[in-house]
């Protein structure tokens, strides 16, 4: 392998983005065969010993793998110390580590990808990036137009932390409820479930369909599969279009083979 420099290998390893990556090496944390690096430096991720606080980083992959999960409810998203419940890692059994992109609560169910392409998950999860992530909920109640809006312009959640504005848009009506289609850039930890419950539409189910351009398609709860070349040519291009701050532009959707 070529060298390269050395904040895309730190970003490539799961480190964080360049920029977080330019600042480990400003700050001297970052080694290269024992010597402190320095911005601009390049390095061989396979023949230098490359170190952040003392520890190796991971050696590089000959192959990435992209791989999409339809998570079932009652699935945790990650691993958990003293924990018993099922998590991703036990429907997906893959020698090595693997990041969770897009990442959901123990009820919820619907797309994940995971991935040991640490650059390409850090792009396609940190709120500042502002990838969309789609989903179908399940209200308890029907919602007005105000509920609506409210939720389309971005609620003051009880926390005072203000969610971003998304897109909703009601599909049906089911009894007393009401399936609702939702788009959002933001996606923080149960933040749809607590904006139902802000609003008055108590979340009675919610499930991911989309992440950028990756759609569920047909895989059953529990299912999984590995991208195909062109899914993972079309979601590298999303995740490092666009910048920091500004919501990505709505990328061609691909459906699932699955």
């Amino acid at each position: 392998m070529a060298e390269e420099r050395l904040q895309k290998i730190l970003a490539r390893a799961g480190l964080g983005s360049r920029r977080e990556a330019e600042t480990l090496i400003a700050q001297g944390r970052v080694k290269v065969n024992g010597v402190t690096a320095t911005l601009g430096m390049k390095a061989d991720p396979e023949r230098d010993q490359i170190t952040v606080d003392g520890h190796p980083i991971p050696k590089p992959v000959s192959q990435f793998t992209y791989i999409i999960l339809n998570k079932p409810q009652d699935v945790l998203s990650d691993h958990a110390l003293h924990e018993k419940r099922r998590t991703v890692y036990d429907l997906v059994p893959f020698p090595g580590h693997l990041f969770v992109v897009g990442r959901l609560d123990y009820e919820s169910e619907g797309l994940i990808l995971l991935t040991n392409d640490g650059e390409l998950a850090n792009r396609l999860t940190h709120p500042r990036y502002g990838k969309e992530k789609e989903y179908r909920v399940l209200v308890a109640k029907r919602p007005d137009e105000e509920q609506l809006e409210a939720w389309r312009h971005g609620v003051v959640l009880p926390d005072g932390r203000r969610a971003a504005p998304a897109e909703v848009t009601l599909e049906g009506v089911v009894r007393e409820g009401a399936w609702l289609r939702v788009v959002m850039c933001e996606g923080r930890k149960r933040e749809i479930r607590e904006i139902g419950r802000t609003i008055g539409l108590p979340v009675r189910r919610l499930i991911r369909t989309r992440i950028g351009p990756i759609e569920l398609g047909k895989l059953k709860p529990g299912e999984w599969r590995h991208l195909t070349p062109d899914e993972v040519q079309r979601l590298r291009a999303y995740a490092m279009s666009g910048s920091p701050g500004s919501p990505s532009k709505r990328p061609r959707q691909i459906k699932s083979r699955g």
